[in-house]
């Protein structure tokens, strides 16, 4: 500990001049001020915080503190002692706040010897014991250890845990211990006095693992929760928190505080700025919740990210999590509202344990969830949550909603009893499928979740301790994924031709597929495929024979599917179209031609102007002979 004594200075042949400070160095080695410090020779100056003197030298007691610097290097020069005063330009330091100089003081400190207690938080990485998501943050830690300093954890702050050290107030003597002592253990005075610091806040913060649970008696959560299995935390205090509770841990209790280190980015604003007051570029988070709901604030700070990278906070990612959650909510509404005359115990469930009449869709949708759930698991797993949302939302979204439930609309609007057996199967699968993704969800959108779990379902139990998804090999079908995967793209295929073609959905055409591999599936989904294809008849052939000849063509990865042109466009109607969009056209490109005919604009229009207007003669042709090559056509068909 660094002592405070008034220097003669004559003693000293230069001074430096430094912010807030004078510093004066031994003549023999004036360029290395610690140099200094083990000759005991110390700053002159001791500053209050209102950058007033303080007591330390009586000529300077009470003075300003620019004042005082002048009566210091008159003083040097009176008896001989300066050798220069120049300009010295350096870091300043400044309150981040009101931007006053910060002014350094010299005073003791309280250290922590680190060296020692170094070595076994290195050796628990490198053996193992501990480990870093993802592995590159491991280099970090072991730059800060392998270069460690001795620790200052006193700090002169009001709130904190005070430093256990008393002092006698007859002799001076410091005793340090977890209790007050009744004497001083050197003259046996009985008036002592605490000191007044307080210990660095990561000195607390490094004890949390094992504080918090008992420590150091043997309680029941500290031998149920110690150590803890994952400390979840960001990069940029790796070496102010993760490695002080590693050596504090080990060194207090043996054991590591925890298995691993998961380490994730810092949250920055839309132009990749630290958020920060003095930026006024931060965010609400209650207003954001109270604008989009806390759901949509997590779903947006987890999806698209990867561990251990900065991600930027954009209103856009709000919108759309916002509406993940209304598409969720609706989904829920829309099976719930046709699950109302359900009863499970009528749904036959047979040995693999599917519903006995359960059709391709359904196999297809149950065997989808199930690689759902074991991909999230692993996901989670390795910690890569933003991976694992994004395949949830994939699923519920996509499969679920654009798809599965699409498809079983038919059979579930159909309730003759032919069809009950039918209707109820999907029901089962629908219920399954809502079921089960909520609970894949839930750690990442708990609130939603929750309130269609228990409102909707009615349900008594928390989803929070429902029994979460898992693999399970019965529900593999990939077989039928194929399938309706086929069927998907197949459909997908048929709706992008009539999209670009702009037909009207209420016009339903003929659908000619040619495959002998998925003829079978296609029969069996011929209810859906003209739902979702606009069909009005499904014709299966195993070759080309007899398509009509100006049939619109679609290609998948497995079959050909053929649609009578006439059946998609009326001849005639789509001809006066045409001639009526080649009408406007032409007085729009007639503009340009006057306008390019005519020398005195060609001459003094600027160039970039000039270039336009022929660049949109240039397209105007280009979409005449387009409309004149496709009336043609129609007109030989």
């Amino acid at each position: 500990m660094n002592k405070e004594i008034p220097i003669i200075a004559d003693e000293f042949v230069e001074t430096e001049f430094g912010t807030g400070c004078v510093k004066i160095t031994p003549a023999h080695d004036m360029n290395d001020y610690q140099a200094g410090l083990k000759h005991n020779l110390e700053i002159i100056e001791v500053f209050d915080k209102n950058f007033k003197m303080g007591i330390l030298h009586p000529d300077y007691a009470g003075m300003d503190l620019y004042e005082a610097r002048k009566k210091i290097v008159e003083e040097l020069e009176k008896i001989g002692a300066l050798v220069k005063v120049e300009d010295y330009t350096h870091n300043v330091a400044k309150h981040d706040r009101c931007k006053t100089t910060v002014e350094p003081k010299i005073s003791d400190q309280w250290f922590v010897a680190m060296k020692e207690l170094a070595k076994p938080a290195i050796k628990a990485v490198k053996n193992g014991d501990t480990r870093f998501v993802p592995e590159k943050f491991e280099k970090t830690y072991f730059n800060w250890l392998d270069n460690i300093q001795d620790w200052c954890i006193s700090r002169q702050i009001w709130w904190g845990h005070q430093i256990p050290a008393y002092y006698c107030d007859k002799c001076g003597e410091i005793t340090v211990d977890v209790k007050k002592p009744e004497k001083c253990s050197k003259c046996g005075h009985d008036r002592l006095t605490q000191d007044p610091d307080t210990l660095d806040t990561w000195f607390s913060s490094a004890l949390w693992p094992f504080s918090t649970l008992g420590w150091p008696n043997e309680t029941e959560d500290y031998k149920t929760f110690f150590p803890t299995n994952t400390l979840v935390t960001g990069y940029d205090i790796i070496f102010f928190w993760v490695v002080r509770m590693m050596f504090s841990s080990l060194e207090q209790t043996g054991e590591v505080p925890f298995k691993d280190v998961f380490i994730h980015g810092i949250i920055r604003d839309s132009q990749g700025r630290k958020m920060s007051k003095s930026l006024g570029n931060g965010i609400d988070p209650l207003e954001i919740i109270e604008k989009y709901g806390a759901d949509a604030l997590r779903f947006s700070l987890v999806s698209g990210t990867t561990a251990g990278n900065d991600m930027r906070f954009m209103p856009e990612k709000l919108e759309a999590a916002g509406n993940f959650a209304n598409k969720i909510w609706n989904a829920a509404k829309f099976v719930l509202m046709n699950l109302e005359d359900y009863d499970p115990n009528q749904i036959m469930i047979s040995e693999n344990g599917t519903p006995e009449n359960a059709q391709v869709e359904d196999l297809w949708i149950l065997s989808k969830l199930n690689t759902l759930a074991k991909e999230v698991t692993q996901n989670i797993d390795n910690y890569d949550l933003g991976v694992a949302l994004d395949k949830i939302q994939g699923f519920i979204w996509n499969e679920f909603c654009d798809w599965y439930i699409e498809i079983v609309k038919t059979r579930l609007y159909n309730k003759e009893e032919t069809s009950a057996q039918s209707r109820k199967t999907a029901q089962y699968v629908l219920n399954k499928v809502l079921c089960d993704s909520l609970k894949l969800l839930h750690p990442f959108m708990p609130f939603v979740t929750e309130k269609i779990y228990k409102e909707l379902y009615n349900n008594n139990e928390s989803i929070m301790i429902a029994e979460y998804p898992s693999f399970d090999e019965k529900y593999d079908f990939k077989a039928e994924e194929e399938k309706i995967e086929q069927i998907k793209e197949a459909i997908t295929g048929i709706r992008n031709v009539r999209t670009k073609m702009n037909v009207h959905p209420s016009k339903k055409s003929k659908l000619i597929f040619i495959t002998k591999k998925y003829e079978e599936v296609i029969k069996a989904s011929e209810d859906f495929i003209k739902k979702l294809g606009f069909g009005e008849e499904i014709i299966v052939k195993e070759n080309k024979e007899n398509i009509p000849q100006n049939a619109v063509n679609v290609v998948t990865s497995e079959m050909e599917i053929f649609i009578p042109f006439t059946d998609l466009v009326n001849i005639e109607e789509e001809t006066l179209r045409l001639e009526k969009e080649k009408e406007k056209i032409l007085v729009e490109k007639e503009k340009t031609d006057k306008m390019l005919g005519n020398p005195g604009f060609v001459a003094k229009a600027p160039a970039s102007k000039v270039e336009e207007e022929k660049q949109k003669q240039s397209k105007f042709n280009e979409m005449i002979k387009a409309i004149d090559e496709r009336i043609e056509n129609l007109k030989n068909m």
